[in-house]
């Protein structure tokens, strides 16, 4: 080899080297234009069957299908839907990990002093599906006709029982602000899922529940379970019949449940951008609306930065409750 070969082949690796470091680094996270390249997982951490899971699965099933992906859904319950949100929060923030949850995400701070995550910092909202009234039922063999009746043999029996899909659940909350409301006292009894709780009240082992009207309707309509009110300001166009507990004359006694979508935070704009985009789009499609509706679910598509400043405020507003009522967690 000449000396002119090599000086030539040094020249050449030079300006290789100097183009390479030239370079802009690539980024760490696929672009939203890539995204997605492969599977989805979505957890939710309740049950299957529960309203967070019947909510969360009528808008994935389209979601997918627009994104082009499959989206694996993973029910991970317990400790009021903490377990799941935790693996969500430890997850790598590319797009590839969603949570499905509800009130509950924004009720853990309260909850759970101890849980591992930042509620606040640690999720970032993509969307809101909706709002679900929470209903109150109980078993018709009981013999309470109304909600008044309830609170009423509450007060004198002093050893009222209410279950729940879980500490820290809307389900828990809900009763629990009714239960200050109308100033009786009440043992909480807590289940790993919506379910499983109804399942107890139906039997009369526990007294009554709040309950997702998605969960409950189909059982109400059974007459295994009689509604006694809702928990929402205005009636449910599921149940239009059935009073909200401040038109029976609980005053602050309305909890309404929400369920939405939320990623790690640190997820890229673009793709938390694409999938409240894409989200929205399946919330509107006339299928997904035909069967939210008879469930009694009010959409409430809510941008990312909404969606945030709603589970800020509840977290303060729940933390009061708790104060309020005097609830003691571990």
């Amino acid at each position: 080899m000449t000396d002119r070969t090599i000086r030539t082949s040094r020249r050449t690796f030079l300006g290789l080297a100097g183009a390479a470091l030239a370079t802009p680094a690539l980024p760490r996270f696929a672009s939203a234009q890539a995204w997605p390249a492969r599977p989805i997982r979505a957890i939710i951490p309740f049950t299957a069957g529960s309203t967070v899971d019947i909510v969360g699965r009528l808008v994935l099933e389209p979601l997918s299908q627009q994104l082009g992906q499959p989206i694996v859904v993973e029910n991970r319950g317990g400790a009021g839907g903490t377990i799941g949100s935790a693996a969500v929060a430890k997850a790598d923030p590319d797009g590839y990990t969603i949570l499905i949850n509800a009130s509950a995400h924004s009720a853990a701070p309260a909850a759970f002093p101890n849980v591992p995550y930042d509620t606040a910092n640690d999720f970032a909202g993509v969307i809101s599906f909706g709002s679900v009234p929470n209903v109150m039922v109980i078993s018709p063999e009981k013999g309470i006709k109304t909600v008044k009746d309830l609170a009423e043999a509450a007060k004198k029996s002093g050893s009222f029982t209410y279950a729940s899909a879980g500490i820290g659940s809307a389900t828990h909350w809900a009763a629990e602000r009714f239960r200050l409301s109308a100033g009786f006292k009440a043992t909480h009894v807590p289940f790993r899922g919506g379910p499983e709780a109804l399942s107890e009240v139906m039997t009369g082992r526990v007294d009554f529940m709040c309950i997702g009207v998605s969960s409950g309707l189909s059982l109400v309509k059974e007459g295994k379970l009689l509604a006694l009110a809702v928990s929402t300001p205005k009636r449910s166009s599921a149940m239009p019949d059935v009073p909200t507990t401040i038109e029976a004359g609980f005053a602050d006694s309305d909890y309404t449940f929400w369920n939405g979508m939320l990623v790690p935070a640190k997820t890229p704009k673009a793709i938390v951008d694409r999938l409240h985009a894409e989200s929205k789009k399946a919330l509107a499609l006339p299928a997904v609306q035909a069967k939210f509706k008879p469930q009694g679910i009010d959409p409430m598509p809510l941008t990312p930065a909404e969606f945030d400043a709603l589970i800020r405020k509840e977290i303060d507003a729940n933390l009061k409750l708790v104060k309020a009522a005097g609830l003691k967690f571990n």
